[in-house]
């Protein structure tokens, strides 16, 4: 099973909870099986063509997926995944 933390603003899609488990081999088919048991999600994570959108960062292993193989990135029993939603401020 791979541990996905879930952000504050996601969490009334996963009825309040912080963390969920599931099980996928790559972050694109952990983002479909997460929407399958929590519509919606998919949504807020990516845009109409798939694409992850540009305030949303997931990390496996604390290591951002921008630098390994973006949402082709393989995931194996035992992982961590953050979703972590972009701040913007000045």
């Amino acid at each position: 099973m791979i541990k996905v933390r879930i952000p504050t603003p996601l969490r009334p899609l996963t009825q309040g909870q912080g963390e969920v488990e599931t099980k996928a081999s790559s972050v694109v088919e952990m983002i479909e099986t997460l929407n399958g048991a929590h519509p919606g999600i998919k949504d807020r994570l990516c845009d109409e063509t798939g694409e992850l959108r540009r305030f949303v960062n997931i990390y496996v292993n604390e290591e951002d997926i921008r630098f390994l193989k973006g949402k082709e990135t393989s995931l194996k029993d035992g992982d961590e995944v953050s979703i972590v939603p972009a701040i913007a401020g000045g």
